[in-house]
Protein backbone atom coordinates (compact mmCIF):
# COMPACT_ATOMS: atom_id res chain seq x y z
CA UNK A 1 0.00 0.00 0.00
CA UNK A 2 1.45 3.17 -1.17
CA UNK A 3 2.22 5.78 1.52
CA UNK A 4 0.21 8.30 -0.29
CA UNK A 5 -3.25 6.64 0.03
CA UNK A 6 -2.60 6.98 3.88
CA UNK A 7 -5.41 9.55 5.14
CA UNK A 8 -4.21 13.06 5.56
CA UNK A 9 -0.99 13.63 7.82
CA UNK A 10 -2.86 15.86 10.35
CA UNK A 11 -5.21 13.59 11.43
CA UNK A 12 -2.15 12.07 13.43
CA UNK A 13 -2.11 15.63 15.70
CA UNK A 14 -5.63 16.28 15.86
CA UNK A 15 -5.50 14.97 19.68
CA UNK A 16 -2.99 17.87 20.55
CA UNK A 17 -4.93 20.85 18.80
CA UNK A 18 -8.04 19.34 20.79
CA UNK A 19 -6.23 19.77 23.98
CA UNK A 20 -4.82 23.08 23.35
CA UNK A 21 -8.06 24.04 22.49
CA UNK A 22 -9.26 23.25 26.35
CA UNK A 23 -5.85 25.03 27.89
CA UNK A 24 -6.96 28.47 26.12
CA UNK A 25 -10.98 27.46 25.91
CA UNK A 26 -10.13 27.60 30.10
CA UNK A 27 -7.95 30.59 30.29
CA UNK A 28 -10.50 32.35 28.11
CA UNK A 29 -13.63 31.53 30.24
CA UNK A 30 -11.83 32.42 33.24
CA UNK A 31 -11.05 35.88 31.46
CA UNK A 32 -15.05 36.53 29.90
CA UNK A 33 -16.44 35.68 33.29
CA UNK A 34 -13.98 37.67 35.28
CA UNK A 35 -14.68 40.89 32.95
CA UNK A 36 -18.29 40.55 32.75
CA UNK A 37 -18.82 39.80 36.69
CA UNK A 38 -16.77 42.65 37.75
CA UNK A 39 -17.40 45.27 35.69
CA UNK A 40 -18.69 48.63 37.23
CA UNK A 41 -21.43 48.84 35.07
CA UNK A 42 -23.10 45.18 35.82
CA UNK A 43 -22.81 46.00 39.75
CA UNK A 44 -25.97 47.39 40.40
CA UNK A 45 -27.39 44.06 38.76
CA UNK A 46 -25.33 41.12 39.82
CA UNK A 47 -25.82 43.08 43.55
CA UNK A 48 -29.19 41.92 43.56
CA UNK A 49 -27.32 38.22 43.70
CA UNK A 50 -24.86 38.21 46.08
CA UNK A 51 -25.55 35.96 49.32
CA UNK A 52 -24.55 32.20 47.67
CA UNK A 53 -23.12 30.41 50.08
CA UNK A 54 -20.14 28.37 48.96
CA UNK A 55 -21.19 24.97 49.45
CA UNK A 56 -23.54 25.50 46.24
CA UNK A 57 -20.41 25.05 44.58
CA UNK A 58 -19.95 21.47 45.33
CA UNK A 59 -23.48 20.51 43.29
CA UNK A 60 -22.09 21.21 40.16
CA UNK A 61 -18.65 20.64 40.87
CA UNK A 62 -19.06 17.22 41.95
CA UNK A 63 -20.90 16.66 38.32
CA UNK A 64 -18.48 18.27 36.64
CA UNK A 65 -15.38 15.34 38.52
CA UNK A 66 -17.29 12.34 37.61
CA UNK A 67 -18.34 13.42 34.36
CA UNK A 68 -14.29 13.79 33.96
CA UNK A 69 -13.50 10.94 35.50
CA UNK A 70 -16.05 8.83 33.48
CA UNK A 71 -14.22 10.18 30.22
CA UNK A 72 -10.71 9.38 31.80
CA UNK A 73 -11.79 5.77 32.77
CA UNK A 74 -13.06 5.40 29.14
CA UNK A 75 -10.06 6.58 27.58
CA UNK A 76 -7.48 4.28 29.49
CA UNK A 77 -10.08 1.17 29.21
CA UNK A 78 -9.64 1.63 25.69
CA UNK A 79 -5.89 1.66 26.01
CA UNK A 80 -5.83 -1.25 28.28
CA UNK A 81 -7.90 -3.38 25.34
CA UNK A 82 -5.66 -2.04 22.70
CA UNK A 83 -2.80 -3.63 24.57
CA UNK A 84 -4.82 -6.58 25.31
CA UNK A 85 -5.72 -7.05 21.56
CA UNK A 86 -2.41 -6.70 20.38
CA UNK A 87 -1.08 -9.43 22.59
CA UNK A 88 -3.97 -11.86 22.13
CA UNK A 89 -3.20 -11.64 17.93
CA UNK A 90 0.50 -12.22 18.80
CA UNK A 91 -0.86 -15.04 20.65
CA UNK A 92 -2.90 -16.85 18.09
CA UNK A 93 -0.38 -16.03 15.58
CA UNK A 94 2.24 -18.28 17.92
CA UNK A 95 -0.60 -21.26 17.90
CA UNK A 96 -0.91 -21.23 13.95
CA UNK A 97 3.58 -21.13 13.71
CA UNK A 98 3.27 -24.05 15.92
CA UNK A 99 0.55 -25.67 14.22
CA UNK A 100 2.23 -25.30 10.66
CA UNK A 101 4.92 -27.59 11.90
CA UNK A 102 2.73 -30.83 11.82
CA UNK A 103 1.77 -30.29 8.09
CA UNK A 104 3.87 -31.66 5.32
CA UNK A 105 6.86 -30.08 4.36
CA UNK A 106 5.44 -29.09 0.76
CA UNK A 107 2.25 -27.25 2.95
CA UNK A 108 4.42 -26.11 5.57
CA UNK A 109 7.29 -23.66 3.63
CA UNK A 110 3.88 -21.32 2.13
CA UNK A 111 2.09 -21.83 5.33
CA UNK A 112 5.09 -20.69 7.42
CA UNK A 113 5.96 -17.92 4.39
CA UNK A 114 2.10 -16.63 4.55
CA UNK A 115 1.72 -16.53 8.19
CA UNK A 116 5.36 -14.22 8.57
CA UNK A 117 3.97 -11.71 5.89
CA UNK A 118 0.79 -11.34 7.63
CA UNK A 119 3.02 -10.80 11.11
CA UNK A 120 5.18 -7.75 9.45
CA UNK A 121 2.04 -7.01 7.26
CA UNK A 122 0.39 -6.59 10.34
CA UNK A 123 3.38 -4.87 12.48
CA UNK A 124 3.47 -2.32 9.30
CA UNK A 125 -0.19 -1.23 9.90
CA UNK A 126 0.48 0.87 12.76
CA UNK A 127 1.14 3.52 10.55
CA UNK A 128 -2.19 3.58 9.40
CA UNK A 129 -3.89 2.84 12.73
CA UNK A 130 -2.72 6.29 13.82
CA UNK A 131 -4.38 7.79 11.31
CA UNK A 132 -7.75 5.81 12.44
CA UNK A 133 -7.31 3.77 9.09
CA UNK A 134 -5.72 0.39 7.88
CA UNK A 135 -4.08 -1.22 5.44
CA UNK A 136 -6.61 -3.47 3.46
CA UNK A 137 -3.22 -5.64 1.80
CA UNK A 138 -3.45 -6.68 5.56
CA UNK A 139 -6.79 -8.73 5.29
CA UNK A 140 -5.99 -10.10 2.08
CA UNK A 141 -3.12 -11.88 3.87
CA UNK A 142 -5.47 -13.09 6.34
CA UNK A 143 -7.81 -13.98 3.75
CA UNK A 144 -4.99 -15.74 2.17
CA UNK A 145 -4.34 -18.14 5.30
CA UNK A 146 -8.21 -19.16 5.88
CA UNK A 147 -7.75 -20.16 1.93
CA UNK A 148 -4.67 -22.29 2.45
CA UNK A 149 -5.66 -23.98 6.08
CA UNK A 150 -9.11 -24.61 4.57
CA UNK A 151 -8.04 -26.16 1.54
CA UNK A 152 -8.60 -30.01 0.08
CA UNK A 153 -4.32 -30.38 -0.19
CA UNK A 154 -4.55 -29.16 3.79
CA UNK A 155 -7.87 -31.20 4.77
CA UNK A 156 -5.97 -33.97 3.62
CA UNK A 157 -2.56 -33.73 5.14
CA UNK A 158 -3.84 -33.33 8.46
CA UNK A 159 -6.08 -34.68 10.83
CA UNK A 160 -9.84 -32.74 11.54
CA UNK A 161 -9.05 -31.97 15.22
CA UNK A 162 -5.62 -29.53 13.83
CA UNK A 163 -7.16 -27.93 10.88
CA UNK A 164 -10.08 -27.16 12.97
CA UNK A 165 -7.64 -26.05 15.60
CA UNK A 166 -5.71 -23.88 12.91
CA UNK A 167 -9.20 -22.32 11.18
CA UNK A 168 -9.81 -21.30 15.10
CA UNK A 169 -6.72 -19.72 15.58
CA UNK A 170 -7.12 -17.83 12.30
CA UNK A 171 -10.64 -16.70 13.30
CA UNK A 172 -9.37 -14.98 16.18
CA UNK A 173 -6.58 -13.81 14.30
CA UNK A 174 -8.93 -11.81 12.24
CA UNK A 175 -11.43 -10.70 15.16
CA UNK A 176 -8.18 -9.37 17.01
CA UNK A 177 -7.64 -7.22 14.07
CA UNK A 178 -11.35 -5.64 13.58
CA UNK A 179 -10.96 -5.14 17.18
CA UNK A 180 -7.50 -2.68 17.27
CA UNK A 181 -8.75 -1.28 14.06
CA UNK A 182 -11.99 -0.04 15.60
CA UNK A 183 -9.76 0.77 18.49
CA UNK A 184 -7.80 3.08 16.65
CA UNK A 185 -10.75 4.75 15.40
CA UNK A 186 -11.85 5.91 18.81
CA UNK A 187 -11.83 9.46 19.08
CA UNK A 188 -13.50 12.41 20.72
CA UNK A 189 -16.81 11.95 21.71
CA UNK A 190 -18.55 15.88 20.94
CA UNK A 191 -21.35 14.79 23.15
CA UNK A 192 -19.40 13.95 25.88
CA UNK A 193 -16.62 16.45 25.75
CA UNK A 194 -18.96 19.39 25.54
CA UNK A 195 -20.94 17.97 28.66
CA UNK A 196 -17.68 17.97 30.31
CA UNK A 197 -16.82 21.72 28.99
CA UNK A 198 -20.88 22.84 29.83
CA UNK A 199 -20.64 21.71 33.33
CA UNK A 200 -16.82 23.55 33.56
CA UNK A 201 -18.42 26.55 32.70
CA UNK A 202 -20.87 26.30 35.21
CA UNK A 203 -18.44 25.40 37.80
CA UNK A 204 -16.17 28.97 37.00
CA UNK A 205 -19.79 30.86 36.99
CA UNK A 206 -20.67 29.12 40.72
CA UNK A 207 -16.66 30.32 41.61
CA UNK A 208 -17.50 33.93 40.34
CA UNK A 209 -20.78 34.30 41.88
CA UNK A 210 -19.92 32.97 44.86
CA UNK A 211 -17.04 35.49 44.95
CA UNK A 212 -19.00 38.48 43.88
CA UNK A 213 -18.00 40.78 46.28
CA UNK A 214 -14.18 39.65 46.47
CA UNK A 215 -12.36 40.46 43.24
CA UNK A 216 -9.30 38.94 43.72
CA UNK A 217 -10.84 35.47 45.73
CA UNK A 218 -12.71 34.87 42.73
CA UNK A 219 -9.74 35.08 39.97
CA UNK A 220 -7.77 33.27 42.62
CA UNK A 221 -10.64 29.71 42.46
CA UNK A 222 -11.21 30.15 38.80
CA UNK A 223 -7.21 30.22 38.20
CA UNK A 224 -6.52 27.39 40.61
CA UNK A 225 -9.91 25.14 39.54
CA UNK A 226 -8.67 25.94 35.89
CA UNK A 227 -5.20 24.86 36.63
CA UNK A 228 -6.75 21.72 37.83
CA UNK A 229 -9.20 21.10 35.21
CA UNK A 230 -7.58 22.28 31.71
CA UNK A 231 -4.18 20.26 32.42
CA UNK A 232 -6.49 17.45 33.09
CA UNK A 233 -8.35 17.00 30.09
CA UNK A 234 -5.72 17.67 27.79
CA UNK A 235 -3.90 14.62 29.36
CA UNK A 236 -6.95 12.82 28.28
CA UNK A 237 -7.53 14.10 25.05
CA UNK A 238 -3.94 13.43 23.70
CA UNK A 239 -4.41 9.28 24.63
CA UNK A 240 -7.50 9.54 22.69
CA UNK A 241 -6.14 6.91 20.44
CA UNK A 242 -4.41 3.97 22.04
CA UNK A 243 -1.96 3.68 18.73
CA UNK A 244 -0.65 7.15 18.82
CA UNK A 245 1.91 8.91 20.84
CA UNK A 246 2.71 9.52 23.76
CA UNK A 247 1.56 6.70 25.02
CA UNK A 248 1.12 4.25 21.47
CA UNK A 249 0.52 0.82 21.96
CA UNK A 250 3.51 -1.15 20.39
CA UNK A 251 3.68 -3.87 17.42
CA UNK A 252 6.35 -5.83 18.89
CA UNK A 253 4.63 -8.69 20.09
CA UNK A 254 3.25 -9.17 16.38
CA UNK A 255 6.94 -8.25 14.86
CA UNK A 256 8.57 -10.71 16.69
CA UNK A 257 6.15 -13.62 15.30
CA UNK A 258 8.21 -16.08 13.43
CA UNK A 259 7.52 -19.45 11.47
CA UNK A 260 10.58 -21.23 10.75
CA UNK A 261 10.01 -24.65 8.74
CA UNK A 262 11.15 -27.12 10.71
CA UNK A 263 13.16 -30.21 9.65
CA UNK A 264 13.84 -28.92 6.09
Amino acid sequence: MMDNLLPAGWLIYDHYLFAIFALVGTLWAIWAIFRVTHRQQWWPILDRWTGIVGPFINVISVLFGLTIAFIADDTWTTRDRAVTTVYREADSLRSLAALAQVTPLQLRMPLCQAIGDYAQGSAREWRYLKRRSHDPAVRRQADLLVIMIASPAMSSAVSTPVQNLMLQEIKEIRNQRDLRISLSQTHVNPVKWLSMAFLGFLTLCSLAVVHLERSRAALLSMILFGLAAAPTAAVILIQSNPFRQPIAVKPKPIALVRCESLNE
